[in-house]
């Protein structure tokens, strides 16, 4: 091959081979969905209710302010993606999508989420929307994620905070009642995370991320799940107990407590082999199924409610 050929070729145009679905994964619609769900949740604890419209783009700024926080964290990520089996398939370790192009992706959404959430509600809001998406991206991703085991619980925050964020776009402050939602969801991220880390610590220790099982051992991590089990239940009450949910959330919740710190110590207690890998998925499973349920039940009466008042 020729020099002038050589050169040809180096400076041709790179072919992007990414396809929509490329960039639907990097905005973890998973996660997006969570993040709008208990968004949802906090704009309907708000004593009046805003516009349908209003509440409809503001959900929507919500979404596309996660989107954008999850396409920055694929973005930085992508070394360490590229080692662990669960992520390698994702877009940029897999070579279908260039990290340019899923930084520039990622910070023109958070920038239009943050300004679409501030015309359409409030700039209280937004603001709370853009320290959400920095928290994540540069506290939790850049920091916690590849420095400290503690990362799941500090960095539980950034996915912690849409309850109040939806709370504010309706209302342009926080409450208490925003604040217990916050606390549910910070305290309910690290035994579901930590369930996990116990199924895919190899992955973490192939890619260098210090999750506790690897840095602390897997029982240790074991008793921290069953203590932020024992933890989370009674404050999953706490909705019933303030006033802001009913008597049917109250005895779900109870339900639902009690069941969490039942499958919280069978991850305890079985330690070895396949039975403690069956407990450790049941954990990350039904923890999933925990968070769902108590959020459904809150939305689906705080609508009623609103519908009542129509």
């Amino acid at each position: 091959m020729s020099d002038a050929s050589y050169l040809h070729d180096e400076q041709a145009p790179r072919i992007s081979v990414a396809a929509p679905s490329d960039y639907f994964a990097l905005l973890k619609p998973r996660v997006m969905s969570l993040v709008v769900f208990t968004a949802l949740a906090g704009l309907l604890l708000a004593p009046t209710p805003p516009h349908p419209l209003i509440g409809f783009a503001s959900l929507l700024a919500i979404a596309v302010g996660a989107g954008a926080s999850g396409a920055l964290n694929m973005w930085y990520d992508a070394d360490i993606d590229a080692l662990m089996t669960r992520t390698r398939k994702r877009p940029i370790p897999a070579g279908r999508l260039d990290p340019e192009t899923a930084l520039a992706f990622g910070l023109v959404l958070a920038t239009l989420s943050v300004f679409t959430l501030g015309y359409v509600a409030n700039w209280f809001a937004a603001a709370l929307l853009a320290f959400t998406i920095l928290f994540y991206v540069v506290i939790y991703t850049m920091w916690l994620k590849r420095w400290t085991p503690m990362n799941i619980v500090i960095g539980g925050a950034a996915g912690a905070l849409p309850p109040m964020v939806g709370y504010a776009a309706a209302t342009g402050e926080i409450n208490l009642a925003s604040v217990v939602l916050f606390a549910i969801i910070f305290m309910w991220t690290p035994p579901h995370f930590w369930s996990l880390a116990l199924l895919r610590s190899e992955d973490y220790a192939r890619a260098g991320v210090p999750m506790l099982p690897n840095v602390a051992g897997e029982d240790r991590t074991r008793l921290e799940i069953l203590i932020y089990a024992l933890a989370l239940a009674p404050l999953g009450v706490a909705p019933w107990l303030m006033g802001f949910a009913s008597l049917a959330y109250g005895l779900i919740s109870i339900g639902c407590g009690i069941a969490l710190v039942a499958v919280a110590a069978m991850v305890f207690r079985r330690r070895e082999g396949d039975a403690a890998r069956l407990a450790a998925r049941r954990m990350f499973l039904f923890s999933i199924l925990y968070l769902f349920l108590l959020f459904l039940v809150l939305v689906v009466e705080q609508t009623a409610h609103i519908f009542a008042l129509i």
